[in-house]
C-alpha cells in the first residue's frame, strides 16, 4: 500500500474534503483525486461518500482511519528513531490530555520535556473524556494520553503517574466545619462540568460511597467557568486541587476533605515501540512520579 496514498486519504478525511485537502497539501485536486481512486481500486472499496463538495468515511473509510494513522507514525517513528542518535534535535510529540489534567500533572511535564528537548514540538489535544481519549491513541491521532487511571483495553498500556486530590470549593464567606466530609454536602447545590467527563464521575462516585445524591444545579462543559460561578455564589464544587490555586484569591473557601478523595493518574498508550521523543516524555514523566507523595 502506498505511503503517499495513505497521506491523500488521510488529508481528505480530516480536511472533510478534495478542494479544502488539495490545497493542505498543495497540490491540484485532479492529482489528489487520481490518488484516491488509485488507493479505492487497490482495496477493491471506495473509502468516501461523495456529497457535492463534502465527504464523508465509508465503514471501509474508517476502517482504515487508524490503521492509516498508526502506518504513518511508525514511519515517522522509524525515520526519527534513525535520526534519535543526534539527541532529539528536532521533532514532535503528540499528547493528549483530559482537560482537567492539564494544569497538573501534564504543565509540569511539559515544561520538563521542553527544558530537555528544546528542539521537540508539542501539540497537547485535548479528549472529552477518557474514552474519547483512548479512542484517539488507538486511531493514532496522540501517541501518549493523560488520563484517570481505570482497567485499559488490552491493546493499550499505561504506567501510573500521580495521584491527585480532589476538594471541595464553597462560595465566599461560607462557614466550614473541621472534619468536612462529603455528607456534608447533602442538599448543598452544586455546580459540576457534564455526565460522563471523569471530574463529574468522581463527584457521583464519592456521593454514591457516602449513599447520598449530589445536588447539580449548574452543569458547564467549560471549566474555567466553574470557580468564577462559585465566587459569584451560583453553587460549590468538587474539583481537583489543582485547578482551584486561585479560588482563595477570589475569596471563594476551598476545604480538604476528611477522608481525602483521589484518583489515580496514568499515562496511557500503545504497545511496542514508541518514537523517540515519546520515550523520553514517558521516561520524564516516569522519573517524576517517583518524586511525587504517594
Amino acid at each position: 500500500m502506498d505511503i503517499r496514498r495513505l497521506q491523500l486519504f488521510l488529508a481528505v478525511a480530516d480536511q472533510g474534503g478534495f478542494t479544502r485537502a488539495a490545497n493542505a497539501l498543495f497540490i491540484s485536486q485532479p492529482a489528489l483525486s487520481q490518488g484516491i481512486k488509485e488507493l479505492e481500486a487497490e482495496l477493491g472499496v471506495e473509502l468516501f461518500h461523495r456529497l457535492g463538495r463534502r465527504v464523508s468515511l465509508t465503514t471501509a473509510g474508517e476502517a482504515l482511519l487508524g490503521p492509516a494513522r498508526q502506518t504513518l507514525r511508525d514511519i515517522e517513528a522509524g525515520k526519527a528513531a534513525v535520526a534519535s542518535v543526534a539527541g532529539l534535535v528536532t521533532g514532535k510529540l503528540d499528547l493528549c490530555s483530559l482537560p482537567s489534567l492539564a494544569a497538573d500533572p501534564v504543565g509540569p511535564l511539559v515544561g520538563a520535556f521542553r527544558k530537555a528537548h528544546p528542539g521537540i514540538s508539542v501539540e497537547l489535544a485535548s479528549a472529552r473524556n477518557p474514552l474519547d481519549l483512548l479512542r484517539q491513541i488507538r486511531e493514532g491521532v496522540c501517541e501518549l494520553g493523560v488520563t484517570e487511571g481505570f482497567d485499559m483495553p488490552n491493546i493499550l498500556q499505561s504506567r501510573p503517574l500521580a495521584s491527585q486530590e480532589f476538594v471541595v470549593v464553597l462560595p465566599p464567606g461560607e462557614r466550614v466545619k473541621k472534619g468536612f466530609d462529603v455528607a456534608d454536602l447533602a442538599g448543598v447545590p452544586l455546580v459540576s462540568t457534564p455526565i460522563g467527563t471523569s471530574t463529574r464521575r468522581a463527584l457521583e462516585r464519592a456521593f454514591a460511597e457516602a449513599g447520598i445524591v449530589p445536588t447539580v444545579v449548574v452543569e458547564s462543559a467549560q471549566r474555567d467557568a466553574l470557580l468564577p460561578m462559585v465566587v459569584a455564589g451560583a453553587g460549590a464544587a468538587m474539583l481537583p486541587k489543582a485547578l482551584t490555586v486561585t479560588a482563595e484569591a477570589q475569596g471563594a473557601r476551598v476545604v480538604s476533605l476528611v477522608p481525602p478523595i483521589t484518583r489515580c493518574i496514568v499515562m496511557a498508550f500503545r504497545p511496542g515501540a514508541l518514537s523517540p521523543a515519546a520515550a523520553a516524555f514517558l521516561k520524564i514523566a516516569s522519573e517524576g512520579s517517583t518524586r511525587r507523595p504517594p
